[in-house]
């Protein structure tokens, strides 16, 4: 661990709303909290009000928020590292400590406890950092994911690449690599998704199906195995506003399970925001997305703007 701990969990800022700033990722830890990565800070919502984690630690912009197995949270940000909190206190792990890089976009951990950074993997005492050299020729990576075979899938940037545990090798469809893809999930039947700049595609271990041509961030599947999806929307093309420089027409959709055999599943846009970053399915079977400016619930009927409501019970 570095030597810097910043003990600060009395700094601790409660609020009657949410963030109101890009929110990138949301997860629920398994006590039941909602914890929410924005560039106005790390909140945490226990079903009453918000408390803004960081607020007094750091005024660094959040993207990715991970617990681990042992309950313990991970915040990575853009520009300022890793923030590692075990609800007391707080410590920073930048490139001093060897991180790769001090912009973290995406936190996983694997099946044996490693937490990994991107393309930085800790082993809870040191880092281990894969770049060029181990074939990684990317080191802007979106997302990681282990499947079920143990392999890892790495989105980047550039190309995306599966690792054996040896080698890194680029993923290929039809003698081209998958590109600048945003999101990897594996679904509970062992498919693995793709999200990105050339839509949304399922792989079944032999065969590929691309779902729309849509530029597609986030993925997740659901209880029922229904998938989420933001992405531009397809009912309207994407605009850019003059006013705020800002896409237009991002969609949250639920591609629905009963039909993800057919050529055309039953697709239902939810609603249209801005843009439209990360997805959470809570255990009440909500989902919580962000946007430009903070974070949204849909709970099957109504969306709650936790940027405006007062009273979120």
């Amino acid at each position: 661990m570095p030597k810097d701990t910043i003990k600060s969990a009395t700094k601790s800022v409660i609020t009657s709303s949410g963030p109101n700033l890009i929110t990138r990722n949301i997860i629920q830890d398994k006590k039941g909290n909602i914890w929410i990565a924005a560039f106005d800070g790390i909140f945490k919502y226990d079903g009453k009000s918000f408390t803004n984690i960081t607020g007094k630690v750091s005024s660094a912009r959040f993207f990715s928020v991970l617990e681990d197995r042992r309950g313990n949270l991970w915040f990575g940000s853009i520009g300022s590292g890793v923030y590692y909190y075990d609800g007391k206190s707080f410590q920073n792990f930048t490139t001093k400590d060897g991180l790769a890089g001090n912009s973290v976009t995406c936190i996983y951990e694997d099946k044996t406890g490693n937490i990994w950074f991107g393309a930085s993997r800790y082993d809870g005492k040191s880092f281990r950092n894969f770049t060029a050299k181990d074939e990684l020729s990317n080191n802007n990576v979106n997302s990681v994911i282990e499947d079920k075979t143990g392999k890892f899938w790495f989105a980047t940037g550039g190309n995306t690449f599966v690792y054996d545990g040896k080698t890194f090798a680029a993923f290929i469809h039809n003698g081209k690599p998958f590109t600048n893809v945003r999101s990897i999930i594996e679904d509970k039947k062992g498919n693995i998704w793709l999200g990105g700049g050339d839509g949304l595609w399922r792989y079944d271990g032999k065969t590929f199906t691309n779902f729309t041509q849509k530029f597609v961030g986030h993925i997740i599947e659901d209880k029922k195995g229904n998938i989420w999806t933001s992405s531009e929307s397809a009912n309207s093309p994407a605009w850019v506003s003059t006013e705020t420089g800002n896409i237009q027409a991002w969609a949250l959709s639920r591609y629905d399970e009963k039909s993800l055999s057919d050529k055309k599943p039953t697709v239902t846009e939810i609603t249209n925001k801005g843009m439209i970053f990360g997805i959470l399915e809570d255990d009440k079977g909500s989902i919580w997305f962000g946007t430009f400016d903070g974070v949204h619930r849909y709970d099957g009927n109504t969306i709650t703007n936790f940027k405006e409501k007062q009273d979120h019970r």
